[in-house]
């Protein structure tokens, strides 16, 4: 299908069939009670797939959620790959509809939707040049039984996405109420210093994406240290490089960030093409 018959187009599948409405007393409506995966499909392939399943499986079981069987979300992937084979899915997983109140009902079915649209377009120039982010006055609370969790209450990026409407900004940085550097309201980060690699500890809050973790395997195999330590804004200003990553966007090198500027993009540059090696090697 030509992209501008695509633009503006989606595809949703509910448990499997074509739909676009779920009940009024789905919990994951009322209380924000799932998890969703974001991926992206290339030419009828989705990248990281494994990857991808193995991340929502666990965090369904984190909140006690059945996680959907592989084959069915397979399926629903092969009907929405014949149809649109380039795109940008969101699988959601709920814990289904429950009824009224915060205990968890025992004879709930949790609802599986898999949705594609477009693959938002971003300016070449972001990856190539890097790209200008800011602080955010919005702070993400410590919950540490939710850390790494990407479940359905995004209200704080939501916020934290609110706060600016300069388009020459392309992200913006997540610190917990401690201070500490966390994330980007749609991304993970890492800083470079020395050669070394270093991302943001989660272990408090924030979510673990899928690519932050092939960052961190590919950093092994290729020898080069990869820590996972508290980062504060002062040691992010004093970084060598830093970079954003996640399944849509792959790596935005980070060249201004309150007054600094960074112009060393070679760490991010290997980063890009290890994930592209990646995604090509066979399913």
């Amino acid at each position: 299908m030509p992209a501008a018959a695509l633009a503006g187009m989606s595809l949703t599948l509910i448990n499997g069939s074509p739909a676009d409405t779920i009940p009024a007393d789905d919990r994951g409506l009322a209380y924000g009670d799932g998890i969703f995966r974001t991926l992206a499909a290339r030419a009828g392939k989705v990248i990281l797939w494994r990857r991808h399943y193995e991340k929502l499986s666990a965090d369904c079981r984190s909140l006690s959620i059945v996680p959907p069987l592989e084959s069915l979300l397979q399926d629903d992937l092969r009907w929405i790959l014949q149809r649109m084979p380039d795109c940008a899915i969101r699988i959601t997983v709920t814990r289904g509809s429950g009824g009224r109140g915060y205990a968890l009902p025992g004879d709930v079915i949790p609802r599986r939707i898999v949705a594609a649209s477009p693959i938002p377009e971003y300016p070449a120039d972001h990856a190539k040049h890097g790209v200008k982010v800011r602080y955010c006055e919005q702070r993400l609370a410590l919950q540490p039984r939710l850390a790494g969790i990407k479940h359905l209450n995004r209200l704080e990026n939501v916020l934290a996405r609110a706060e600016w409407h300069d388009p020459s900004i392309a992200e913006g940085l997540l610190l917990d109420v401690d201070g500490r550097v966390i994330e980007g309201t749609r991304c993970n980060l890492f800083l470079v210093e020395k050669g070394v690699l270093v991302t943001p500890d989660l272990s408090r809050c924030g979510v673990s994406g899928v690519t932050r973790d092939a960052v961190i395997g590919l950093a092994a195999r290729q020898a080069i240290p990869c820590r996972v330590e508290p980062v504060s804004c002062e040691r992010l200003q004093a970084a060598d490089a830093i970079f954003l990553v996640n399944s849509l966007i792959g790596v935005w090198p980070v060249a201004a960030l309150e007054g600094r500027t960074w112009h060393d993009f070679e760490m991010a540059v290997r980063v890009q093409k290890w994930l592209h090696a990646l995604a090509d090697a066979p399913a």
